[in-house]
C-alpha cells in the first residue's frame, strides 16, 4: 500500500458511520506493591495492598476505542451493561471518545458489567480476577437490543458482531435472529469475530486467529502447537468454501493471511526490539479491517492496514491500547517484516543448491540475477572475526546497567528476567549501530525501574562503559597481527578475502557499511589488509543516527547510481542489513558464520537472517566460486 493510498483510506474513514454488538466489557490494571500492606486484624491474613489502578476499554469496548482513534464519522453500540460502578465507568469512557450509548440494555438483575482485572506484580501479571462470567442476558434484553440494531443498520457502513466473553450469549435463538436481520441486509458490510460460536452465524467476513481456524475444521490443537503456514490456508480456504465470504486468519507474529473470491493474500508480521504487550492486539486488527473494508480497500489491503494498526497496539505495555492514523501511517512507512517464521525455525526444511552448502531460501527464478553492479558488506562477524565475542562483552554491560544497585541481591526470577530480556535484545539489534542499541538499554533501564532516574545515563554514556571493554580486547588481537603472532587468516571469515577480491575483478564496487564507529571500523580493515578493496568506501557510525545508518548508504547508493534494486547485493551477517536490503529491492545474502572457528553454520544465526528477509544464507565463503555462479548467473 503506497503512502498515497494509505492517506486516501483514512480519509475515507473519517466519513464512515459504524455499529458494533458486542460483549462490551472493562479492563481494570492493579499495581500491586505489598510493602505497605498490613495483616488485617479481623482476619489475620496478608492485605493486598495496590499502589494504582487503572481503567480501560476491553472486548468490544477496545473495539470500539480503536474504532474512535480513526476518527470515523460515527461509531453506535448495541450490547448489555450492568447497573454497577464499573458499568458507570465505562460508559463514561464510551461517551468521552463520542460514541453513542444508547444501544446498550443496562440490565437490573442477573448481570454485571464483564470486567477483567490484572494485578500486575514486579512487573508480571498474575491470575485474572473477572466479574461477570455467571451473567444470565434475558430474553428482553436480547430483544431490546435486537430491535435497536435492527434499526440502526440503514443507516450504517459496516458492523462489527464481536463475542469474546465465554457464555455471554445465553438465549440460542438470539444468534438465529441476527442471522435473520443479516440475511435481510445482504448488501451491508458484516464483520464477526467470535471466540466461542463462530460458526453459529451466516453471512459474514469472518475474522478469527489460527487456532479457532483449526478447530471450526474439525482439528482440535493445545496453545503450545505450532501451524504450519499450509496447514492455516487450508483450515482459511476451507472456511471461505464452506461460507462464500472472505476469511481473515491472525497468526500473531507471523501476521495475518485471507482468503476471499481473488484467492490467498499472506502478509507477513512484524519485528520489534522492544518488549511487546499483545492484548488487544485482536481488538484492534478486528477495527482496523472494518474500517478498511468500508471504506473500499480490497481484502489485502484491508489486512495490511490492519498488521499495521495491531503492530502499534503490542508496543504499548500493560494497557488495552489503541492505533490512531498518525502512528498508522508511521508504522507503515518503515515496516520491519518477519519473512518466512516456518523455514526459519526448522531447519529441515533448508532447500540447499546442488550439493552445496548454500541454502536457498527462495527460488532461484524468483530472484532477478546477473546484474550486479554494487555490494554493501557488514563487517564484523561478515567478514571479520576480530570482535568476535562482542555480545559476550555487550550482555554483562546490559544486565549490570538495568540491575544497578541490585545486581548482587536480585532473585534468580529478576535476574534471569533480566538476562533473558537483553539476549533477546542483542539477538534482535545486532547490526544496527551501537549507540542505537544503547538506547535501547537505556528504555530497558527505565523499563525495569531498578534505577533511580538521576543515575540512569544516556545512550553515549553507556556505549563508552561497553566500547571500553571491547576495544581493549579488539586491541590486543590486532596487536598479535601486528608482532605476526597470528595471520590475517586467523580473524578472517573463510573465504571472504578471495570472495572480495572477486567481485572487485568483475567490476563490482565495494561498500563496507558498519554499525561499529567509523574510525574503528577503517583501522580494523586496514589491520587485515582489505581496506583498499572497498573502492566504493568505508563507512561507519559517527554518532549522529540521522546522518548515518545502513538505510541511508543503501539508499544513496541506489539514488546516486540510478540502480534497479537487484543491481545491488548486500551481504552480512544481522538482521538489519538484510531488512534494508530488502526494501530497497536488492538481494539479501545471510552470512550465518560461526565466528569461533570462522567457518561452518551458525544455526541460531541462520533463523535470524532468514526472518530477516535473506534470499540465500552461506555458513562463510569457502565455496565462493558456486556462490559467484549464483549471484551472475541470469535467469
Amino acid at each position: 500500500m503506497t503512502r498515497e493510498n494509505m492517506r486516501t483510506l483514512l480519509e475515507k474513514i473519517q466519513n464512515l458511520k459504524i455499529a458494533v454488538y458486542g460483549d462490551f466489557c472493562l479492563d481494570a490494571y492493579w499495581m500491586m506493591d505489598p510493602r505497605k500492606s498490613e495483616i488485617s486484624v479481623e482476619t489475620g491474613l496478608q492485605a493486598q495492598a495496590v499502589a494504582k489502578q487503572s481503567y480501560s476499554l476491553g472486548g468490544a469496548s477496545n473495539v470500539v476505542a480503536n474504532l474512535a482513534a480513526l476518527n470515523p464519522l460515527e461509531i453506535r453500540i448495541f450490547g448489555a451493561v450492568g447497573n454497577d460502578i464499573f458499568g458507570r465507568e465505562m460508559v463514561d469512557q464510551l461517551q468521552k471518545i463520542k460514541v453513542d450509548t444508547r444501544g446498550l440494555v443496562a440490565q437490573e438483575n442477573d448481570f454485571s458489567t464483564y470486567v477483567f482485572c490484572k494485578r500486575i506484580f514486579e512487573g508480571e501479571e498474575q491470575p485474572r480476577d473477572d466479574f461477570g462470567i455467571y451473567n444470565i442476558r434475558s430474553l428482553e434484553t436480547d430483544d431490546q437490543i435486537l430491535d435497536n440494531l435492527k434499526r440502526a443498520i440503514p443507516e450504517v457502513d459496516v458492523v462489527i458482531l464481536n463475542q469474546q466473553v465465554p457464555g455471554s450469549i445465553t438465549n440460542p435463538g438470539f444468534i438465529e435472529s441476527l442471522n435473520e436481520i443479516i440475511a435481510a441486509h445482504p448488501d451491508k458490510l458484516f464483520l464477526l469475530d467470535s471466540r466461542h460460536v463462530p460458526d453459529k452465524f451466516r453471512n459474514v467476513i469472518l475474522k478469527t486467529n489460527e487456532r479457532e481456524a483449526a478447530r471450526l475444521n474439525g482439528v482440535d490443537v493445545l496453545l503450545t502447537d505450532v501451524l504450519s503456514l499450509p496447514d492455516v490456508v487450508g483450515f482459511a480456504q476451507n472456511l471461505y468454501k464452506k461460507n462464500n465470504k472472505p476469511v481473515i486468519v491472525s497468526r500473531g507474529d507471523r501476521g495475518m493471511i485471507a482468503v476471499d473470491q481473488d484467492g490467498l493474500h499472506e502478509i507477513p508480521g512484524l519485528q520489534f526490539l522492544k518488549k511487546l504487550d499483545t492484548v488487544g492486539a485482536g481488538d484492534t486488527a478486528m477495527s482496523a479491517l472494518a474500517c478498511a473494508l468500508a471504506a473500499g480497500a480490497t481484502t489485502a489491503e484491508a489486512i495490511q492496514f490492519a498488521n499495521f494498526a495491531a503492530g502499534v497496539t503490542v508496543q504499548k505495555l500493560f494497557q488495552t491500547g489503541t492505533a490512531n492514523a498518525s502512528e498508522i501511517q508511521k508504522i507503515a512507512e518503515d515496516p520491519d517484516y518477519i519473512y518466512q517464521p516456518e523455514l526459519a525455525l526448522d531447519i529441515r526444511q533448508a532447500t540447499c543448491f546442488a550439493d552445496s552448502e548454500i541454502e536457498l531460501c527462495y527460488p532461484l527464478d524468483a530472484i532477478e540475477r546477473g546484474k550486479v553492479k554494487h555490494a554493501v558488506f557488514d563487517h564484523d562477524g561478515t567478514i571479520s572475526a576480530l570482535r568476535e565475542g562482542w555480545e559476550k562483552v555487550m550482555e554483562p554491560v546490559m544486565i549490570r546497567a538495568i540491575l544497578g544497585d541490585h545486581y548482587e541481591t536480585a532473585d534468580e526470577t529478576l535476574y534471569h528476567k533480566v538476562v533473558n530480556r537483553v539476549k533477546d535484545f542483542i539477538d534482535k539489534s545486532t547490526g544496527i549501530q551501537t549507540v542505537v542499541q544503547m538506547q535501547g538499554l537505556v528504555e530497558m533501564v527505565k523499563e525495569f525501574g531498578l534505577v533511580p532516574p538521576e543515575q540512569v545515563l544516556d545512550n553515549f554514556g553507556y556505549k563508552k562503559i561497553y566500547n571500553d571493554g571491547l576495544m581493549a580486547m579488539v586491541s590486543r588481537r590486532i596487536k598479535k597481527l601486528e608482532r605476526g603472532e597470528l595471520e590475517v587468516s586467523d580473524y578472517a571469515v573463510k573465504g571472504a578475502i578471495v570472495f572480495l577480491q572477486a567481485l572487485r575483478d568483475r567490476g563490482v564496487t565495494l561498500y563496507l557499511a558498519s554499525g561499529t564507529d567509523r574510525e574503528d571500523v577503517e583501522n580494523e580493515a586496514r589491520a587485515m589488509g582489505y581496506a583498499d578493496l572497498f573502492n566504493g568506501g568505508i563507512y561507519g557510525a559517527i554518532g549522529d543516527i540521522k546522518k548515518y545508518s545502513k538505510k541511508i548508504v543503501l539508499n544513496n547508493i541506489i539514488n546516486e547510481n540510478s540502480l534497479h534494486g537487484s543491481e545491488l547485493i548486500t551481504l552480512g551477517d544481522g538482521p538489519v542489513e538484510l531488512r534494508e536490503c530488502r526494501k530497497v529491492g536488492g538481494i539479501a545474502i545471510g552470512i550465518a558464520s560461526d565466528e569461533i572457528r570462522r567457518h561452518g553454520l551458525n544455526p541460531e544465526k541462520r533463523t535470524r537472517l532468514i526472518k530477516a528477509g535473506a534470499h540465500i544464507v552461506v555458513p562463510d565463503f569457502s565455496q565462493y566460486d558456486t556462490l559467484l555462479e549464483i549471484i551472475f548467473s541470469g535467469r
